[in-house]
Formats: C-alpha cells, sequence, structure tokens
C-alpha cells in the first residue's frame, strides 16, 4: 500500500483532499446550431475554449470539498450565460454535440499574438484527427491528498527527500487508477444519446466519447512507471519518434501534471502535484455537469487504490486497462456490470472500515447498478428528440435552474 491506513496519524487526514476542475460545453444558437460567433471572453483566468472557437472551457480553481468545486462552476456558468443571452446563445448541456452539418462549422480556436502557435498546433490535430472529434465534450478532475496527509504519511515512511515519495506515491497512484479507469467510466458515463449528424449509432453506447469513437491516439501508449524520470523519457520517446507533436497530445485517461506550466520540462523539475482524470462526461442531469457524489466516490476510489499493493504495469496490461475503458463504455455492458458489482463490493468493505462516514456515496454507485445509473434515466428523458429535448435543458440551466 502506499501508506499506513490504520495508523492514526494519517487516518485522522485520511477525509482530506483538494479537487480541481476542467469542464468543456459547446455553444450553440438558438435553434440549436453551433453558434459561429467569436467566442465571447478575452483573457479570463477561469473561463477559455479548448479546441474549436465555439467551445466553452470552464477552469476552476483548487478546493478542498466537492460542494466548494460545484459552487464555482455553478458561479461561472452564470457568469457565461449572462454573456450568451446578448446573442441569443445557450450552453448545450451534454457531452455530445448537437446537430451540424459539415466540419466547416467547427472553427479552430483563434488564438492570437503570442498564442498563435496553440491555434496551429489545433490545425495539426484536425488534420489528423478531424474536427468532428474536437465538438465531444468531456470532464477532466485534478486530484491531490491534502499536504497534512501527504506530509503524515511522509513522516511515517522514513524516506529522506518528501518530492521524490510524492512523486512515487502519485506515480503508483495513477498506475492503479488508470488500471480502475473503467470502473469510472462505467459508473458515471451520460451521453447514451446523440444525434445523427454524429454519424454514430448512439443507443451502443453509454459513452461515445470514451468508446473506440472517442477521441484517441491512433497507437495505444505504452509508458513506463518505474520513476517519474523513465515516465518522462517513455513519453518523449512518442514526441521524437513523430508518434505525438507534443505531451499535450498523449490522449490518455490518466495523467499526472506538475505545479505551473504542463510540460515535461516542468514535471521534471517540480515534480507530480496532482492526478488528472479524463474520462469523465459532462453530465446533463445537473447544469454543473457532475455531482458532488460522484467527486466524492472518486476521492474514495484514489484511496482504496492507495490501499492496493504495487504491480507491474507491464505492457499487456496497460494495453488491457485502456480496452477495458473502451468496453465499459457500451450501453449495459452485462460483464462489466458484474466486474464493477465486485469491486463496489471490496470499496465498501474498506470504506466501513476507513471512512464510514462516506458509506452512503459508495452505496449510491452500488444503486446504479440496479437502476441503470444515467445512461438508462438519460436515455428515457432525452431519446427520441435528442435537440429539441436539449434546447429546452440548455434553455432551463440559462435560467439558473440547477437540475433536470
Amino acid at each position: 500500500m502506499l501508506f499506513d491506513l490504520d495508523n492514526k496519524y494519517i487516518k485522522s487526514h485520511l477525509g482530506e483532499a483538494e479537487f480541481g476542475i476542467e469542464r468543456e460545453s459547446l455553444r450553440v444558437t438558438s435553434d440549436g446550431a453551433l453558434a459561429q460567433t467569436k467566442h465571447p471572453f478575452g483573457e479570463h483566468r477561469n473561463i477559455d475554449r479548448d479546441f474549436c472557437e465555439n467551445q466553452v472551457e470552464i477552469i476552476g480553481d483548487v478546493f478542498n470539498t466537492p460542494e466548494e468545486l460545484i459552487g464555482q462552476l455553478l458561479e461561472l456558468e452564470n457568469e457565461i450565460d449572462a454573456e450568451l443571452v446578448k446573442n441569443n446563445e445557450y450552453l448545450w448541456p451534454f457531452s455530445n454535440p448537437p446537430r451540424f452539418g459539415s466540419e466547416n462549422e467547427i472553427p479552430v480556436a483563434d488564438f492570437r499574438g503570442s498564442l498563435r502557435s496553440k491555434s496551429l498546433y489545433r490545425y495539426y490535430l484536425a488534420e489528423k484527427y478531424g474536427k468532428k472529434k474536437m465538438l465531444f465534450s468531456g470532464i477532466h478532475l485534478n486530484f491531490s491528498f491534502s499536504n497534512g496527509l501527504l506530509h503524515t504519511a511522509f513522516e511515517q515512511s522514513g524516506e529522506k527527500i518528501f518530492t521524490a515519495f510524492k512523486n512515487d506515491l502519485y506515480l503508483r497512484l495513477s498506475k492503479r487508477l488508470t488500471q480502475y479507469a473503467w470502473l469510472v467510466v462505467f459508473l458515471t458515463a451520460a451521453s447514451p444519446v446523440a444525434d445523427n449528424s454524429l454519424g454514430i449509432k448512439s443507443d451502443l453506447y453509454s459513452s461515445i466519447r470514451c468508446s473506440e469513437h472517442g477521441y484517441w491516439n491512433t497507437f495505444t501508449p505504452i509508458l513506463d512507471y518505474t520513476s517519474l524520470k523513465n515516465y518522462i523519457v517513455s513519453i518523449a520517446r512518442y514526441i521524437e519518434s513523430g508518434k505525438l507533436k507534443a505531451a499535450s497530445e498523449l490522449y490518455y485517461p490518466v495523467r499526472v501534471k506538475p505545479r505551473g506550466a504542463n510540460s515535461l520540462e516542468t514535471l521534471l523539475q517540480n515534480g507530480i502535484n496532482h492526478i488528472e482524470l479524463r474520462v469523465l462526461d459532462v453530465n446533463p442531469l445537473t447544469r454543473a455537469g457532475i455531482f458532488a457524489e460522484d467527486i466524492r466516490f472518486i476521492h474514495v476510489l484514489m484511496l482504496y487504490l492507495s490501499s492496493l499493493p504495487d504491480f507491474d504495469f507491464d505492457k499487456d496490461t496497460q494495453t488491457a486497462a485502456i480496452a477495458d475503458i473502451k468496453k465499459a463504455a457500451v450501453f449495459g455492458s452485462a460483464e462489466y456490470k458484474l466486474r464493477a458489482k465486485e469491486e463496489l463490493e471490496k470499496i465498501k468493505t474498506f470504506t466501513e472500515r476507513y471512512l464510514p462516514e462516506y458509506i452512503s456515496v459508495v452505496e449510491r454507485q452500488l444503486e446504479k447498478l440496479s437502476d441503470g445509473g444515467y445512461p438508462e434515466i438519460i436515455s428515457r428523458e432525452f431519446g427520441g428528440d435528442y435537440m429539441n429535448k436539449g434546447l429546452a435543458l440548455a434553455r432551463k440551466y440559462q435560467r439558473g435552474e440547477s437540475d433536470v
């Protein structure tokens, strides 16, 4: 295990963590078309766009609780909607895009001046992967243990260098999280409906963006987790070989990130600050796009995974982990439902012992296996009339209502 969970000093910090989020959405017109206006926000510390000009990306601050994080998400959505209403535009509340015609309706993000290279990079991505995949919206959840937990665990570990201890801890945890990312997909997938213009039979999937149709590299990257230096070198080799243009082109379910500029150089110099989980759909059942209970479950999952022994994350195991994510995104998979139940029962036992105050969070995940979870609800609410019902929901959320 990564640290001694039975140690009373460590145990007193288990409920502490830090959370950050990046949430993408598309801007649409009053009839559901992709907005063709320029991105309405200039230099804003929390609001930007990623791949395309008609996208809005919220980049949240760091908070100690999921509830605080969601509070800021809603405040920023209020700010965005106050601007969009001027052009009679809305935030599309789904991971899957609205109806669109040609790729001409998907303008590459127009960064200018000193940021021009960001646009050039996105033109490269558009050419390599196609613009259509730029329309998938998702949520990236950033997670770190509290400084209190990390420093207490370090003091109890007998290690001599804190940064090295933290790097090893997060690298090992990222291996496990990649191996278990399929479970997060199975429990939080929220995009089982789509417009026919996407060209994918959506009712086969609970999450198209996490399926084989999603934004994946043209090959399965194999990374070296034996040390942070080796991890960085394994990514750099793909860049040197031309398989990747930059480290940001690594479309991997889990990344380790530094504090400061997100680059391999900064990661090597500053070490790992947090883990980024990239497999979450925008959930249309809540205006924030994510429920606090799902964020808290991921916190519990992180602690559970930290209790497991280290393992060899070799080529075959990594390949299987990526394949599991894509298969878990298939709607109603009996195989992954069974696997999810087995894992959740283990997590429930762990939670009863170490985090009894969060047992209801795990029990809610188990309930999803019985009632079909988000995919069943979303299919029932929006299947058959995706565009009209989606627009009605976008208007509802712009009025400030929080949930379906």
